[in-house]
């Protein structure tokens, strides 16, 4: 086969056949393989007209009709198959390729197989994807990490194909190795937290106040032309409003109430606590997820008849619509929250690994293509040009002023949630959350003094360096200095 194709796909799943078809539809010249050509052949009869497709029936053949310097972007399933792929193109390439993994792989494998190929003169990108199908076929937000090499390459390519705003591809150079891999994971960390939020939301208006999905689906569809209009609250509007075929009822009301995850919200919050940061509103959001698939222990608990407040909250008119705007402001507040901690997550882990990773670059984007695409992340990539987001995103004046505005509906919220026994695990930990980080002082001194009586870990003082411990068997019970 003439090597004649300047981007190659594997993978032709749902995910790679529209990345591959995107990729024809913009002048691009795309060799396909799939290890089942029954896919590649539905690709090329369903949407061979859309561009040039350099259909291969073996990966040799795939390899063959690239030209050099050769681009595959695999799109396969993450873990072993993906190092599969990787090897076996690998070991037909030459030093110079590029092999790109555009799957959901956990960065820590993105930093060993580009520690690998690189050791085999081959450039490794870890690139995150998002927007699903749709925007794979019609414009992602895209996150390669990789050499400055690999990317010079891939800008042309990845640019032509990436969602547009204000003009501007949503896809820039994150950083070296892991680091692309590692905002999608945080920017899927972030969605979790996103979409819980817009579920205590709902579940405070459909059991708190008692309203139908379709009243719920207005008040979604008016905030979106609010300052919380994003992509999660427009379709969130549009599946309230969604009738079930064979019933007739809501569809939300015959989906079952347990939500998936396929492992990026848990890697998020595992990496978190590796790295020391907190990232609360995540965790506590997978943990949400988790209580939601425990179906037979809830059952369980259904059946114990805990006493419990009532869930329905008796409001005037003009108390309930002022009752919904508190929600609106609490889930503000608590979505500015979820975006402070992931970026603060970002951060620390480019400390970590040596990422100079550019978050205002990363918040544009994010501002189109991707599933938490938001119109606030303007704001949030300002806050980082200018750098008054550089130490935490909450300390920029706009979003401190917004926080500050919304605080005691914020509160309010929280408090009647606990009043009328309604889950909000989001709300309450991003309200506590921000409690903690406005203390002076926490509690923490007496767990440090609980760890020097129980285990001699050692405490600091207030008013002089290095560390003390006190002997607390001896009599007397005297403090000694362990280190200056």
């Amino acid at each position: 086969m003439t090597a004649q194709a300047n981007v190659g796909v594997v993978g032709l799943a749902a995910m790679g056949a529209s990345l591959a078809r995107n990729l024809a539809r913009h002048g691009n010249k795309v060799a396909v393989f799939n290890r089942s050509y029954a896919r590649t052949e539905h690709l090329i009869d369903n949407y061979g007209d859309e561009g040039t497709f350099y259909p291969a029936k073996t990966v040799q053949e795939f390899v063959a009709s690239l030209e050099r310097p050769r681009t595959a972007i695999i799109m396969v399933k993450a873990g072993e198959p993906t190092d599969d792929v990787i090897n076996e193109l690998a070991d037909l390439m030459e030093p110079g390729d590029i092999i790109v993994d555009g799957g959901n792989a956990f960065y820590q494998d993105t930093i060993r197989r580009e520690k690998e190929m690189s050791a085999r003169g081959i450039h490794f990108v870890g690139m995150g994807v998002s927007g699903g199908e749709e925007g794979a076929l019609l414009g992602p937000s895209l996150m390669p990490g990789g050499s400055d090499e690999s990317w010079e390459r891939l800008k042309p390519i990845l640019e032509s194909i990436a969602a547009k705003a204000e003009g501007e591809p949503c896809v820039t150079h994150i950083g070296p190795n892991g680091a692309g891999h590692f905002v999608k994971m945080v920017h899927n960390g972030i969605e979790y937290s996103d979409m819980q939020l817009i579920a205590e939301s709902y579940d405070l208006m459909r059991r708190g106040l008692g309203m139908s999905p379709d009243q719920i689906g207005d008040v979604f569809q008016e905030w979106n032309g609010t300052e919380l209009n994003s992509y999660l609250i427009e379709i969130t509007a549009e599946v309230l409003h969604k009738k079930d075929e064979k019933t007739g009822q809501p569809l939300v009301d015959v989906i079952l109430d347990h939500a998936g995850m396929k492992g990026t919200g848990t890697w998020t919050v595992q990496t978190a606590l590796m790295l020391g940061v907190p990232v609360t509103g995540i965790a506590e959001a997978v943990f949400a997820r988790g209580l939601s698939s425990e179906i037979e222990l809830r059952d369980e608990a259904a059946k114990q008849h805990f006493a419990g407040p009532q869930a329905l909250i008796e409001l005037g008119d003009d108390e309930r619509k002022a009752f919904i705007d508190d929600i609106r402001h609490a889930l503000y507040a608590s979505k500015i929250i979820a975006y402070a901690q992931g970026f603060n997550e970002i951060t620390a882990a480019g400390k970590v690994y040596d990422w100079h990773i550019d978050l205002a670059a990363v918040a544009r984007i994010w501002r189109a293509g991707c599933i938490i695409r938001a119109e606030f992340l303007d704001r949030i990539s300002e806050s980082f040009e200018t750098g008054q987001a550089d130490v935490l995103l909450l300390f920029a004046p706009y979003f401190k002023k917004a926080i500050e505005e919304c605080e005691a509906s914020w509160r309010r919220i929280v408090a009647t949630c606990a009043a009328h026994g309604i889950p909000d695990p989001v709300f309450a930990s991003s309200l506590a959350y921000f409690d903690g980080l406005r203390s002076t002082r926490l509690p923490a001194s007496l767990i440090q003094g609980q760890r020097d009586l129980f285990g001699a870990h050692t405490y600091q003082r207030v008013d002089e360096p290095g560390s003390f411990h006190i002997l607390w068997a001896e009599p007397g019970q005297e403090e000694i200095q362990t280190s200056k």
